[in-house]
């Protein structure tokens, strides 16, 4: 079977170790499938008790690390991990499920051939129950939104993003969703220029807090928002749309 990518993922009937290198997927196998967990990196944070070997980061995995390991199949992510490393663990014969996903809807199709092709288990009822959850359209007006992610430089959200599809679904529109980067770097002035509706501020990849972050941008409304609801494809998809209508006003 093909991963997102489109690369044949020789996977085994029977899995029965799991490492996984991105922490919305680890959530996913460990709210579904804990005993295959094996492995994950050191900024899977959820669950809280997850209690797995390390293999350093997404960025920089441990590959050796990973070997030890003896995965069935290992989890990966086109965004969030380099394609050196995918490589190198397939040139040693450990099968790599690969995701892309950019939208909501292929986060749902996505995570069902994943948990169907490469961890070899049911489809989790929270899967279901988070499609669920996200089909009750926008109400009210429109609004539109910068997405800053990183300060010194500033950075934002730009196109063909997972984050701007979660904000659509909210009925907010990212006024740099038809930018030429996926986060391009954009000067502070232009961005307050801009005249959002809301800015808004999630607490990763930077720390965005009620002290550092909104008062760059005064006379606009700054939403914080949990970087985990906004960003992580897995079980925090069923509680996303009323957590982040609450925190979005």
């Amino acid at each position: 079977m093909e991963d997102d990518t489109g690369v044949h993922a020789r996977v085994p009937e029977t899995v029965r170790r799991i490492v996984s290198l991105v922490p919305s997927l680890t959530e996913s196998v460990a709210a579904t499938v804990p005993e295959a967990l094996a492995g994950a990196t050191d900024w899977c944070t959820h669950p809280a008790d997850l209690d797995v070997a390390r293999v350093r980061g997404t960025k920089n995995p441990d590959l050796d690390a990973i070997r030890t390991l003896r995965p069935d199949v290992v989890l990966a992510n086109a965004e969030e991990n380099r394609p050196s490393d995918i490589e190198a663990l397939r040139a040693t014969g450990i099968p790599v499920w690969v995701t892309r996903i950019e939208t909501l809807d292929e986060a749902f199709a996505s995570l069902g051939r994943m948990f169907a092709y490469a961890c070899r288990t049911d489809r989790p009822g929270w899967l279901d129950a988070a499609e669920r959850a996200w089909r009750a359209p926008a109400a009210g007006p429109r609004r539109t939104a910068i997405v800053p992610i990183w300060r010194r430089p500033w950075m934002v959200v730009g196109r063909d993003t997972f984050t701007g599809d979660v904000l659509r679904r909210l009925g907010v529109d990212n006024c740099y969703a038809g930018h030429a980067e996926r986060y391009p770097k954009i000067p502070l002035s232009e961005l307050v220029g801009c005249g959002p509706d809301l800015v808004v501020l999630p607490d990763e990849p930077y720390a965005f807090s009620g002290t550092d972050g909104p008062e760059a941008f005064p006379g606009l409304t700054c939403a914080l928002v949990s970087g985990r609801l906004l960003t992580w494809y897995g079980p925090s998809l069923v509680q996303a749309p009323v957590l982040l209508r609450r925190a979005l006003g």
